[in-house]
């Protein structure tokens, strides 16, 4: 957690509303594997990082509301009453859509001012919308006695994505962001919302991003035509999720779906096989293996769930060169943002150093490397 961020939103709120604030760190995440398995209710396996959103919220007595992006030097006041989405792509829905759904399940919210910055890297696909959303409805819930437990608030946040965001995203990044647990990935059932944690101590290999710094515009339309071809081959098949369906079953609707389609299904149920595999694989310290899988999953989002990019796929083709990484792929919602790189340690900053000069030779710009710390779960800070 970053304390200069802490640091820094409580000492503007001081400075601005003359009142002292509750502070809250609020995570974003990483994915080891499992990528658009969520949404089909299978496995994935994230963790919160040290990287994530502060914020300073406090009750106002102004009669409305005031939110300031610190990152963006943009506030906005509004009215709790009159909470409709503002225009597209704006920071602001993220709060709008946290408090609208508080209120939809009748608990009362008053007048707050909240003041928020983050570290996480914009575009990189490490959920920093998460983050927003649930440090808003983590302060809302401590600063209006909501008791609301951590799996409503997710479930709010998530919501709050989908009906003013417009991005149906399934629950992992949520989930990671609140639950996280220090040193800890969390393998989670998206169906049931439990986890399994497990210890992360890859010993002399650590994990490793780099970012691409492209966001392609597609990203938001493609995820949320990705999820109805899952929807809809799932009815196909008389299942809830693709969770549910293996290949066999898959086999029986080939020539009812389009060959792509077909394609994005089977992705999906092989990468819910490797999301399990990859929990023995650290439970047994096979870090071959995990590694493996981590490459599968990169090919399978790019040849069949076709959601990465050249210069995600340039990325991995430079691991797979380095006998020193032993699986990288692309994480988040693809399009943009990192890879995740599974290295040695003693190596990693070298890799790092080459991978970056033969980006920048490539696509004439910088890609950037980070090492990321995991960390706990949205928390208040002392």
């Amino acid at each position: 957690m970053s304390k200069t961020l802490i640091k820094e939103v409580k000492s503007k709120f001081l400075e601005t509303f003359k009142v002292a604030p509750l502070l809250i760190f609020s995570p974003g995440r990483i994915n080891i594997i499992g990528e658009h398995t969520d949404y089909n209710d299978g496995f994935v396996f994230p963790a919160a990082v040290d990287k994530g959103i502060a914020a300073a919220i406090q009750k106002s007595n102004t009669g409305n509301c005031t939110a300031i992006a610190l990152d963006l030097d943009s506030a906005i006041k509004f009215e709790l009453d009159k909470l409709k989405p503002s225009k597209e792509g704006s920071w602001e829905n993220y709060v709008f859509g946290v408090v609208a759904e508080i209120q939809n399940r009748n608990k009362v919210v008053g007048d707050f001012n909240i003041i928020f910055k983050g570290n996480i890297p914009g575009g990189a696909g490490m959920s920093s919308s998460a983050a927003l959303e649930n440090s808003v409805v983590f302060g809302l819930n401590e600063l209006f006695d909501l008791e609301l437990t951590k799996t409503e608030m997710i479930l709010i946040s998530q919501k709050a994505e989908h009906n003013y965001v417009g991005v149906n995203c399934g629950i992992m990044d949520q989930y990671a962001s609140m639950f996280g647990i220090k040193d800890n990935a969390l393998h989670l059932d998206c169906r049931t919302i439990t986890s399994k944690p497990y210890k992360i101590d890859f010993k002399d290999h650590q994990l490793m991003l780099i970012n691409t710094n492209v966001k392609h515009s597609l990203s938001d339309s493609a995820y949320n035509d990705r999820r109805s071809a899952c929807e809809s081959i799932s009815e196909l098949l008389g299942v809830k999720a693709l969770r549910d369906a293996t290949k066999e079953d898959l086999e029986t609707v080939i020539d009812k779906v389009t060959p792509s389609n077909y394609q994005k299904a089977l992705y999906v149920i092989q990468e819910n096989t490797r999301t399990i595999k990859a929990a023995k694989a650290i439970e047994n310290n096979d870090l071959e293996l995990l590694g493996s899988l981590i490459y599968q999953s990169h090919a399978g989002l790019s040849d069949q769930y076709k959601v990465s990019c050249d210069e995600l796929d340039f990325l991995v083709a430079q691991a797979k060169k380095n006998k020193n990484v032993l699986g990288a792929r692309m994480m988040g919602g693809g399009f943009g943002g990192c890879t995740i790189n599974l290295i040695k340690k003693s190596e990693a900053k070298a890799f790092g150093k080459t991978a970056s000069i033969a980006y920048k030779n490539k696509f004439d710009k910088e890609c950037s490397v980070y090492f990321i710390e995991l960390s706990d779960g949205t928390h208040l800070v002392k």
